[in-house]
């Protein structure tokens, strides 16, 4: 058996200090910021409590990586944490049998309420509740 660990996410970006900026202000941890040379910069940051990292990378479509999920086992937690910091997030909603609806799970079931938030460059974060993880 061969382990396959996702340990880095590629994110477009069109500005490496605005994006930076971004998410240390959301609360991720910026592991390195390295610049060779005017033509290459590395930028990596990583999610509070998470093994998976991402690196910031200029060139492609800034913005068109969306439906990046970060799990939380608590939604109302991580929605105030995010406003806290300034991060634009969304309230929590839930899918139910319209459709999207407003507020949580009224279960709280696993992987069932999301909150959502962009970058400055508009790639999309999902966050979705785990409460069984707690």
């Amino acid at each position: 058996m061969v382990d396959y660990l996702l340990e880095v996410i590629e994110v477009p970006v069109s500005d490496f200090d605005r994006a930076r900026d971004f998410y240390v202000g959301a609360g991720f941890h910026l592991d390195v910021d390295l610049v060779v040379g005017e033509d290459f910069r590395v930028v990596q940051l990583t999610p509070p409590g998470s093994a998976c990292s991402i690196t910031l990378k200029r060139n492609d479509a800034p913005g068109s990586l969306q439906g990046l999920y970060l799990i939380v086992t608590d939604a109302a937690a991580a929605h105030a944490d995010l406003s806290s910091r300034g991060v634009p997030v969304s309230e929590p909603f839930h899918f139910g049998p319209s459709g999207q609806e407003p507020g949580p799970d009224p279960d709280h079931g696993d992987f069932e309420t999301y909150l959502s938030f962009s970058d400055p460059d508009g790639n999309g974060w999902l966050v979705q509740e785990v409460p069984s993880r707690a």
